[in-house]
């Protein structure tokens, strides 16, 4: 595998880790817990933790930009803000 592609690899990856966390928090919204949930925030806030330090070791080995790092989180956070808005109007 060439620098090129691993680098899409990496951002392939953090991408799949970015939506497979965005389904954990929806399925958690939608079936268990309520967003004010000290679970739901714990489960927020330690798969966000990982994704982040995930994302700051690509940028540290050169596989992704930080500015496309920081594009990942904001892309998430923006997704779970939208979700976290519809949840609660619905209840």
């Amino acid at each position: 595998m060439n620098g090129k592609e691993m680098k899409h690899a990496a951002y392939e990856a953090l991408k799949t880790d970015a939506n497979r966390i965005w389904k954990l928090i929806k399925v958690q919204m939608d079936n268990l817990t309520l967003p004010q949930c000290p679970a739901y925030e714990e489960v927020l806030d330690t798969q966000m933790y990982g994704l982040s330090r995930e994302i700051n070791f690509a940028v540290r080995l050169g596989l992704i930009e930080a500015s496309v790092g920081r594009e990942i989180m904001m892309t998430l956070e923006r997704q779970l803000a939208n979700l976290h808005e519809s949840v609660t109007l619905k209840k």
